[in-house]
């Protein structure tokens, strides 16, 4: 028996909301365990790029870290391999999607962030912590291609703007959470405890979308139907200037936040005296979090118009980062990661439905294509943000680095002047009306 439209709606979302949160809880918890836990620990990493130094032990946080920055490369391959993962993926689960539809990607997506939680649990050798963070690549592309393709599809045309952006409350929420959550129970209870505790809420979302997929199924032969695009579907979107200008935004503005995870935590241990406990290096986010957390929530719901909130979230964005390397104290961090934060939360808030809109005035109802490019854009900066950081560290230092990326933020926004020639256009509805 099919569900009503309104209730298998307010399903979805559910289950959507609850996977991106899972997926971003996650991606954030290993940020300030894993610098320490492998340092602290001696393992020996052989990522096939280069022979680094052990260090005998960054827990009692007591040594000097001279040779810290060293590691900036290893530990950035490791967090990129994640992203460059999803890379891979995404394009291959786009296509899924529109032959075998959206609900399956989307389970065998929680599968996979359930097996790659385990594996971080266990896993002691640097191998295994990679192979867990790739792994959890590949499920965080079918999660979100599958995820951000459902809400398209279920989210009336003219709420898009408005509710959209409150699933992001899922990522925002991970986010939140992830550091601060990592850094204190790792710190009391050790490595295993917050990756077993987040293994058991994926189960529960597990069983929900088991119980309820089978409601669906009729639905999931019509989004079948709907979902199947022609192979040229993303060569047009990528020949299509706003999509590229909308995507190349979300890959700046992303990138900004993909650099500080690899490259924070030890810039921390190295160069503040005394150095902050561990607690502090996933506590540091938390601003972050917050400002991502509000920007997505109620960037929709600014009476302003998108191409003008997203130009402004980028100035932000540049200057925070310009200004970060700048603190001298734990306090006087907030406000450039609250304004990073920020920054990417208005951009996800406005762009992304964007997307969708540039599917709906085309008269269809693919958004497989759309958001596959959505989330290369994401996994091109989750992949190369860490690693050519983390280098970029060795050769031009934590400052620097920061301030170039803060002027490509800043000279990117300009391009968002393009997007004004289309806040105008009214939006085509499926029906083939268009909006008021």
């Amino acid at each position: 028996m099919k569900s009503p439209p309104e209730k298998s709606s307010g399903i979805i979302f559910v289950i959507v909301y609850l996977s991106f949160f899972l997926d971003n809880v996650l991606l954030t918890v290993v940020v300030p365990i894993i610098p320490d836990y492998l340092f602290s620990n001696e393992i020996k990493m052989k990522a096939n790029i280069t022979t680094y130094h052990s260090v005998t032990s960054l827990s009692p946080l007591q040594r000097k870290y001279e040779s810290i920055d060293s590691e900036n490369g290893v530990l950035g391959a490791l967090l990129a391999s994640k992203a460059f993962v999803q890379l891979l993926f995404t394009p291959f689960v786009g296509y899924a999607v529109t032959k075998v539809g959206c609900y399956l990607p989307m389970l065998l997506g929680s599968c996979n962030i359930l097996l790659a939680s385990l594996l971080f649990a266990y896993g002691k050798s640097y191998g295994l912590l990679v192979l867990a963070r790739a792994l959890h690549g590949s499920s965080s592309a079918a999660v979100s291609v599958s995820g951000m393709s459902l809400l398209a599809k279920h989210v009336p045309v003219e709420l898009r703007p408005k509710l959209m952006p409150v699933a992001f409350g899922g990522i925002a929420l991970g986010v939140l959470l992830g550091y601060p959550f990592g850094g204190a129970v790792y710190q009391h209870l050790g490595k295993q405890a917050p990756f077993i505790l987040i293994s058991l809420v994926i189960s529960m979302n597990i069983g929900l979308q088991l119980n309820l997929i089978n409601r669906f199924s009729s639905e999931e032969e019509d989004d079948t139907e709907e979902c199947i695009s022609d192979d040229l579907e993303l060569i047009n979107l990528l020949k299509d200037k706003k999509t590229m200008i909308a995507s190349g935004a979300i890959c700046i503005s992303t990138t900004t936040m993909a650099v500080l995870e690899p490259c924070v935590p030890l810039w921390l241990m190295g160069h503040f005296h005394p150095a902050p406990p561990r607690w502090i290096l996933g506590a540091v986010f938390i601003p972050d979090s917050i400002g991502y957390f509000l920007g997505s929530h109620f960037g929709g719901l600014l009476p302003i118009e998108g191409w003008r909130v997203g130009l402004t979230a980028m100035l932000i964005g540049g200057l925070s980062s310009c200004g970060l390397s700048s603190a001298t104290t734990i306090p006087q961090l907030f406000l450039p990661h609250f304004g990073i934060g920020l920054s990417v939360g208005l951009v996800d808030a406005i762009l992304v439905p964007y997307l969708a809109t540039i599917i709906d005035n085309r008269g269809s109802s693919k958004y497989g294509s759309v958001y596959t490019l959505q989330q290369l854009a994401v996994s091109l900066a989750y992949s190369f943000g860490p690693l050519l950081g983390g280098e970029a560290v060795n050769l031009i230092g934590f400052s620097w680095l920061m301030k170039i990326i803060g002027l490509l933020n800043v000279m990117f926004s300009p391009l968002l002047l393009e997007l004004e020639k289309s806040s105008n256009q009214k939006v085509r509805r499926r029906d083939g009306s268009f909006e008021e």
